[in-house]
């Protein structure tokens, strides 16, 4: 039987002429996948994905089944090289989404993985309530689901600036749920994924460094409570952001997993800031 992919490409003027294609302003909200296909064969049902578009920002949250629990870890520092190579299985990026062409390309300013050899753009059509994407320089393709609804006009998106190192951020709010990304200190070494860096890494601080990427999904509403995480001792807890001015302040946990607060400078912010007003 061809696959999803194979059946798209013989079919493929018909479901471009037949499906319309989304206006980046129209993706605001929160998307989940069903289902990622190569032409190889290469199918992906199981994985935990959302996006989340507020604007021209985004942020992206993927975690594959049965990664495990971390009860034990309240910071980086608790994490065993066993636990570093669970957690470099995930993947998640955050930036900007803008128009190429006939296609959209997403801008990764945040990685969670070594950035990729080509860059991340496709194309984006609707098929009657599926969002079909399909890769452009990658053959690839995805089902994307609206998983929330958005009142026209009611998200933010922040571009962060940190206080106190060279990292960068992004806070992007919309149909209820928020998701914050904020970057490592350091760039990943060259390397196909991050478990292969974690691997390659001389000790053990440098695996935990390598993984000193966050990207949080959680619900916009009270002190900001968190769901789900790339760093596990995040969830249940809280985001808590306070922005004044151009200066957001977010709770976060040190290294050792007790609580600190972290200053942004706002670079640039799109949406209703009245969303952070308490």
């Amino acid at each position: 039987m061809p696959s999803m992919l194979q059946r798209f490409h013989e079919s493929g003027r018909l479901w471009l002429d037949n499906g319309k294609t989304p206006r980046i302003e129209d993706l605001t909200g929160l998307w989940t996948r069903s289902l990622l296909e190569f032409p190889d064969g290469r199918r992906d049902t199981a994985t935990s994905v959302a996006w989340l578009q507020a604007g021209t920002r985004y942020a992206d949250l993927r975690q594959p089944p049965g990664l495990p629990g971390f009860p034990h870890a309240a910071g980086l520092d608790d994490l065993s090289a066993e636990d570093c190579a669970h957690l470099a299985t995930q993947s998640g990026f955050a930036g900007l989404l803008r128009a190429v062409g006939d296609c959209v390309e997403w801008v990764r300013k945040i990685d969670f993985q070594p950035p990729g050899p080509v860059k991340d753009i496709g194309r984006l059509v609707w098929q009657g309530d599926v969002l079909v994407e399909t890769g452009r320089d990658v053959e690839y393709l995805e089902h994307w689901h609206r998983a929330s609804d958005v009142l026209a006009g009611h998200f933010l998106a922040l571009d962060l600036l940190a206080e106190d190192d060279d990292r960068v951020g992004y806070l992007v709010v919309a149909g209820g749920l928020f998701m914050y990304a904020r970057d490592r200190v350091a760039a990943l070494p060259a390397g196909e994924t991050l478990a292969e860096c974690i691997a390659a890494a001389p000790d053990l601080a440098a695996a935990r460094d390598m993984l000193d990427c966050e990207i949080s999904l959680g619900q916009a509403d009270g002190d900001w409570q968190i769901a789900r995480s790339t760093h596990p001792f995040r969830a249940g807890g809280l985001l808590a952001p306070v922005l004044v001015g151009e200066r957001l302040t977010v709770a976060e946990r040190d290294r050792a997993g007790g609580s600190v607060s972290r200053h942004w400078r706002v670079g640039a912010a799109e949406g209703d800031q009245r969303i952070l007003s308490p």
